[in-house]
């Protein structure tokens, strides 16, 4: 539940940061008329409903290959999901390192563009594809991230996330001049990236359970007298750190590989000239 809360508030608030640019963007345009305000916002939140129905999308098809794959398949989907997550984790982190800084540069070039054309379709594209990959990436993060949770648990989770970045976000908007966006988001990369990092080892051992990959070592060592990841810190620990008491000597080389690229490509990556 932990992780689902910590997912949707992540992804929550990084769309709400783009629909808030769109929208304080349109309503600063004075030279807008009545009916061409309408239009635009009404083509700005069609986009939202949209990005937000392809996600629901994609969570049905994650729904539907779980509900009626065959043991095998389902065997090799939940092994590789973990790692699809992971890896769209750390291609977020990079991205995000690298063109965040003139995200709202580049979203209000976007919108100057569609408003010269009168073109309210480019707009909505614009939210279209902000709330889908958010909306994506979440589901895409909650599927890897589940494990043993109940469904329950990740709708209380999620819930609790969504609520959670509404207060944040209400804070950070309305408190620019004491918090820093730039600050959050670096803060919430490391997570992501701990959180990246527990998905690859979940992926690895479970690939190494098909017997798709050799443990190598196995286990690395035994430090279940220290804390052991089947004990409810442990677990926590294990969920969002992959920490394991007796890991396999490949998933921690996977892990020590992931932290090697994350300080050279991600944390190292030159965020593009311009100011949010």
């Amino acid at each position: 539940m932990g992780n689902a809360a910590f997912i949707v508030w992540r992804e929550t608030i990084e769309a709400m940061l783009v629909i808030g640019i769109l929208h304080g963007w349109l309503a600063a345009q004075t030279g807008l008329g009545a009916t061409q305000r309408r239009r635009a916002f009404g083509w700005l939140w069609g986009g939202v409903a949209a990005g937000l129905a392809l996600a629901g999308l994609l969570a049905l098809t994650l729904l539907g290959v779980r509900a009626w794959g065959d043991d095998a398949t389902l065997e090799w989907f939940q092994a590789g999901m973990p790692l699809v997550a992971a890896a769209l984790i750390f291609q977020m982190v990079v991205w995000m390192r690298r063109h965040g800084a003139g995200l709202k540069r580049e979203l209000e070039a976007g919108m100057s563009v569609a408003a010269e054309r009168a073109h309210w379709a480019g707009m909505a594209l614009l939210a279209v594809i902000a709330v889908g990959r958010e909306g994506a990436e979440t589901v895409i993060f909650l599927y890897g991230a589940a494990g043993s949770d109940s469904a329950a648990g990740l709708l209380a989770g999620g819930g609790i996330g969504f609520l959670l970045a509404l207060a944040v976000y209400a804070v950070l908007a309305r408190g620019a001049r004491w918090f820093s966006w730039r600050a959050f988001f670096r803060a919430t990369e490391i997570l992501l990236l701990l959180l990246g990092g527990a998905l690859l080892v979940d992926g690895v051992d479970k690939l190494i359970g098909l017997e798709v990959l050799p443990p190598m070592a196995d286990p690395l060592w035994d430090a279940g007298f220290l804390l052991d990841d089947g004990s409810r810190l442990g677990g926590l620990l294990a969920a969002f750190t992959g920490w394991r008491s007796q890991p396999a000597g490949l998933s921690y080389l996977a892990l020590a590989a992931w932290w090697t690229l994350a300080a050279m490509l991600a944390l190292r990556a030159r965020p593009a000239s311009g100011r949010t």
